[in-house]
């Protein structure tokens, strides 16, 4: 490790690791919370009918609903990130599961639309903050070779989240008048893996040392090191006590150009107005219009259509049923991506990914008879999550450690600003134009950020966290990469 020193040497060390318990343990972990976190996001979606008949509740009260759903994940995505560079991941997401239940557990006493709307936007607040941190934590634990495929099995895992409450819907919603308040309830037992997180997960590495904390960097790495069978090594340039910040000027991915921090200084405070500087302006850009368009198109495909399909003249009982069938296929379609997520570029899967999803959103908005939905409808469920975890890897990749999660969460919460308005346009177009035009509407939403991608974007697939940081737009690093790959026999099938 001579001559490489600061966040590159501890990066290296945790890219070449082999998967251990403690790699397994953290995806269990952050997998269980995010479980309960969809199936929060997701509930509304399959309570929505039996909300509308017993409360008279009309499309625009809906909307709202939804609306301020997507503005309190737009301000946990904000405030999850901010804090998570600010005061540390763990603790950081530790205190969002805590608001996202609290909201839950107001979801189960509500009494009208109003009430509903505040404790739906506490709960999709917590939820949201939640989720970009774990992303990051994620991110910042695993090798490079294997940083997707594991991010890939969180998101299957969580993605189970959606049948959880489609299923629920289906067996509670029509047979007990309170079943909804159940159905938005079970977000509560998210709470069991947050004490697993607390358990099992330490402060990220990487992110103790671009605040200074180099000897509780080092602490954590080797105690990661024991647990995966690999001998620490005696000395450690990048992490041993005082040296934590003594990254050579333009070298890792914290480093400030031209000036090199002093010994046990930490990292300035990230701040907003960085990520709209250079290097870091294209990468959110980019980032920032892929959560953007990803998610409207995923959000009013899963929030609306149980709604549509009713109003389209189906009973409630076979649009539940449809609905639960199609969030069955929600993690089947995260596991289809774990064979290529490592080998084949982010970018350009994710360009088409989405050209497949827009294809089959158009023919989704050709039919109405049971069987065409439930073909079509299963496809497009499967594309939509196997696109996901692409999004997700990729949007914590691209920024350097100390505004990692404030820009991959900023990013995320735009996505929510537009969103505040999407259920209003959908509507809109849905009362206006028909059915049929609102998938026409999805299908060319969902072709933007792939391309925007390809075009803009950095290639990650494979590099280490301080080489993406620094790469263009072609993926060759402004730096080089000294992170040595990991082997493949040390990566799990």
């Amino acid at each position: 490790m001579t001559g490489i020193r600061g966040p590159v040497a501890l990066g290296s060390r945790l890219d070449r690791l082999p998967l251990g318990s403690f790699h397994h343990r953290l995806v269990f972990a952050l997998a269980g919370m995010i479980l309960f976190e969809w199936v929060e996001i997701n509930a509304f979606a399959f309570v929505a009918p039996t909300l509308r008949e017993q409360w008279g509740m009309s499309l625009s009260t809906m909307a709202l609903v939804i609306g301020f759903s997507q503005l309190g994940a737009f301000g946990g995505g904000v405030l999850g990130g901010y804090l998570a560079d600010r005061f540390g991941r763990r603790r950081t997401m530790l205190a969002s599961v805590a608001v996202y239940c609290v909201g839950s557990a107001l979801c189960i006493v509500v009494q009208n639309p109003w009430q509903l709307i505040a404790a739906r936007f506490t709960a999709h607040l917590g939820a949201q903050a939640m989720a970009v941190v774990a992303i990051v934590v994620l991110t910042e634990f695993v090798p490079a070779a294997a940083r997707g495929r594991l991010q890939t099995w969180k998101v299957a895992i969580g993605a189970l989240g959606i049948p959880v409450a489609a299923w629920t819907g289906y067996f509670v919603v029509p047979h007990w008048t309170w079943g909804w308040r159940l159905v938005l309830g079970l977000g509560l037992f998210g709470a069991v893996f947050a004490h697993l997180v607390h358990r099992w997960v330490p402060e990220s590495p990487r992110w103790l040392l671009s605040r200074g904390e180099g000897a509780r960097a080092e602490e954590i790495v080797r105690s990661i090191e024991r647990s995966c069978g690999v001998e620490p090594p005696e000395t450690a340039d990048d992490a041993v006590p005082g040296n934590a910040g003594d990254a050579r000027p333009g070298t890792g991915d914290d480093a400030v150009p031209g000036a090199a921090r002093r010994p046990g200084t930490a990292a300035p405070r990230a701040r907003f107005a960085e990520l709209l500087a250079v290097p870091n302006r294209r990468r959110f850009t980019v980032v920032a219009t892929m959560w953007v368009t990803g998610l409207f198109a995923y959000s009013a495909f899963s929030t609306w259509t149980p709604t549509f399909l009713s109003e389209s003249g189906m009973d409630l009982d076979d649009t539940l049923l449809l609905s639960a069938f199609l969030a069955t296929a929600a993690p089947v379609g995260a596991v289809l991506a774990i064979p290529f997520i490592d080998r084949w570029d982010r970018r350009r899967t994710q360009l088409a990914l989405g050209t497949l999803i827009a294809v089959t959103l158009l023919l989704f908005g050709l039919v109405r008879t049971p069987v065409p939905v439930l073909v079509l409808g299963c496809l497009v469920s499967l594309l939509f999550q196997a696109s996901v975890p692409f999004l997700q890897v990729y949007s914590a990749e691209v920024f350097p450690t100390r505004v990692r999660a404030l820009g991959s969460g900023l990013a995320n919460a735009l996505s929510r600003v537009f969103n505040f308005g999407a259920p209003m346009l959908v509507a809109a177009v849905f009362g206006g134009l028909g059915y049929t035009a609102v998938f026409v509407m999805l299908a060319l939403i969902g072709l933007i950020g792939g391309t925007v991608a390809v075009l803009f974007g950095p290639r990650t697939t494979g590099v280490s966290l301080e080489a993406a940081a620094t790469a263009d737009a072609s993926g060759v690093p402004a730096a080089p990469d000294t992170s040595p790959r990991t082997p493949k026999e040390n990566v799990l099938p």
